[in-house]
């Protein structure tokens, strides 16, 4: 295919998971909305007018902002493309674009495009709604952009090779519920990983969303747990291995073809 027909299937792609977004809003855009709105109320205003300031003079609701948006932009990253891509496995019409002269890669970014877009509307959504809770200026804007970016990337990955292995609809389930879920909350998102003793200090620091949540930080608030440098380092590295596990299933056609 030529690079003007690749063009025209990448959007394509796009374009269907886009409309999808916004065709099931009330499913896809709403609740996570509503559910980030609940932990401002009760981490932020409840609990945190109790604890006050935290690391860098910052009240903890400001805090706590950065790892939220982040987990509700991986969360969301992740949760729309396993549901579409397996979505589309069951279904068969996977198969005719297997099929197709469309490259692999082609498919995979079409997908994994369509999920980031998810991921960065529910962020900025999550964000407009903190502004109600508390004030905040981003710090370094192109840091705050790359990280949501590479995190939303990642996790879109992540979803996409869950749903090349799905078998069934509640396979895509198992993922959020023990691995993104239990991350997420020993992430740094709620806390400093600084308050933590050994060795469970040492332990957060192999967990990838942490590296995540404290470049979004530093990016929006200035501060960070951990060398930004390494925060980069690290995503660029998971985008890399998952890119070529996802485009090695899809050209094995693992899970994919009946």
């Amino acid at each position: 295919m030529s690079a003007s027909t690749n063009l025209v299937a990448l959007q394509t792609l796009v374009r269907r998971e886009i409309v999808r977004i916004m065709r099931i809003w009330t499913q896809t855009i709403i609740p996570p909305a509503i559910t980030m709105t609940l932990y401002f109320v009760v981490f932020g205003k409840l609990i945190g007018g109790r604890i006050g300031t935290i690391e860098g003079g910052f009240s903890y609701i400001q805090y706590i902002v950065p790892g939220l948006v982040m987990m509700s932009i991986i969360t969301n990253s992740y949760g729309n493309i396993s549901s579409s891509f397996f979505g589309a496995k069951f279904s068969r019409s996977v198969e005719e674009m297997l099929v197709s002269p469309m490259p692999n890669w082609v498919i995979l970014l079409g997908y994994v495009t369509g999920a980031v877009a998810r991921g960065l509307v529910v962020g900025v959504l999550v964000l407009l709604i903190a502004l109600f809770f508390t004030s905040l200026h981003v710090m370094h804007p192109i840091i705050t952009f790359l990280s949501v970016l590479l995190g939303a990337t990642i996790f879109s990955l992540a979803g996409f090779v869950n749903a090349v292995y799905a078998k069934k609809f509640d396979d895509i389930a198992l993922v959020p519920t023990f691995v993104i879920t239990p991350l997420t909350y020993l992430g740094g998102v709620f806390y400093s990983i600084n308050m933590l003793g050994e060795p469970w200090q040492a332990i957060s620091r192999i967990n990838p969303i942490l590296y995540m949540v404290n470049a979004f930080r530093f990016g929006v608030l200035g501060i960070t747990d951990v060398n930004i440098w390494i925060s980069f380092a690290v995503m660029l590295v998971f985008v890399a291995g998952l890119s070529i596990i996802a485009l090695t299933l899809l050209k094995r056609g693992i899970g994919l073809r009946s």
